[in-house]
């Protein structure tokens, strides 16, 4: 290569980590925007406090705030929350909206030296169905610039939720999301496949097809299909035959099953229930127990007031983690949203 050429991340010795790694930090946007949560943002807080409680327990919790007054009310929830205060760091990070696994830092380690770096996806809030995102899209910069961490930018667009790893090479995504002509037009598949490969550090990909019914993201990964190991995913099916997710759960399922790892062995495939249709102002919600994060204690998990298979989904997860204790957190609420806790979070690897 010649001198003068930039050396991508993967070529640096670079790579993006499975979140069931160890991590240093959870990193999260405080929600502010009331658009996003109409008539409803008030009620997200408590179980949102939970959430960092819980995860602070075995962890940093770092938060963007907008200033002063916000990181006061973040605090008053923290403290009823009972979280400990010491583990959770503010930084004045003025955002848009509140889901930083879209628009926060995709942390890399280096597989020699253990340094980490940060790329700086461009975001424009899932084809720019709600701008503004000026604000968002600058943040892994700024974070970059707080942790004196180097920060490659791409210069193409790229969300934390579309996209799922285990840490060993394999990058599992969907064609809905990532082929869709409101991120990328200018380039075709082969061409975010290479930027993917550079910039993640991985050399084997994955594709899936849809995501769930009332997903507007158009489709991310991390509501149908997640790692769990290095070798295993869980995956959301629906049971009801008649449920508008039925059919493209199966397809997914069904790719699965001939899928195989970077290594040559197929993928280890557990099966996740569906809750019930969540539906609130007439609204079909993308609800999905596959939006867990895995924290270092905890794996926090979506619960929908779904007595049966809320119980079934947690168990379930509880079946894969023998090191970590799978908590649900009801999130009727913060699901009007149209995410839940993977959504709202991005992982700091250690």
């Amino acid at each position: 290569m010649a001198s003068n050429m930039i050396l991508t991340p993967k070529e640096q010795g670079f790579y993006f980590p499975a979140e069931f790694a160890p991590q240093r930090a959870m990193w999260l946007s405080w929600p502010h925007k009331e658009a996003s949560w109409p008539g409803k943002i008030e009620t997200i807080y408590p179980i949102y406090a939970q959430f960092i409680s819980l995860i602070a327990e075995g962890q940093r919790v770092c938060i963007n705030v907008a200033n002063e007054a916000m990181k006061l009310s973040a605090l008053g929830y923290l403290e009823k929350a009972q979280a400990d205060l010491s583990q959770i760091d503010f930084f004045f990070h003025p955002t848009n909206d509140a889901w930083c696994r879209d628009h926060g830092p995709a942390f890399l380690v280096h597989k020699d030296s253990g340094k980490k770096a940060i790329v700086d996806w461009g975001y424009n809030a899932w084809g720019d169905k709600y701008p503004p995102y000026d604000l968002d899209d600058v943040i892994p910069t700024l974070i970059g610039g707080k942790l004196g961490l180097p920060v490659f930018h791409p210069g193409i667009v790229m969300e934390g939720g579309s996209v799922e790893f285990n840490g060993k090479g394999t990058l599992l995504t969907t064609t809905a999301c990532l082929l869709n002509k409101n991120r990328n037009p200018h380039l075709s598949p082969a061409q975010i496949e290479k930027y993917l490969i550079d910039y993640y550090g991985v050399e084997h990909l994955l594709w899936l097809g849809d995501g769930i019914v009332g997903d507007d993201t158009d489709g991310h990964i991390d509501d149908i299909t997640r790692f769990v190991n290095e070798n295993t995913v869980v995956t959301v099916v629906e049971e009801n035959k008649a449920d508008e997710n039925y059919a493209l759960l199966q397809e997914n399922l069904h790719s699965l099953q001939k899928m195989k790892l970077e290594n040559g062995a197929l993928l280890n495939i557990i099966e996740l229930p569906m809750p019930k249709p969540v539906i609130f102002d007439g609204q079909r919600l993308p609800a999905s127990y596959a939006n867990f994060y895995i924290g270092n204690k905890y794996v926090v998990a979506p619960t929908f007031r779904d007595e049966r298979n809320d119980v079934k989904a947690l168990d379930t997860l509880q079946a894969c983690f023998s090191t970590r204790k799978v908590v649900g957190l009801d999130s009727t609420d913060i699901i009007w949203g149209l995410g839940s806790f993977h959504c709202l979070s991005q992982q700091e690897p250690l």
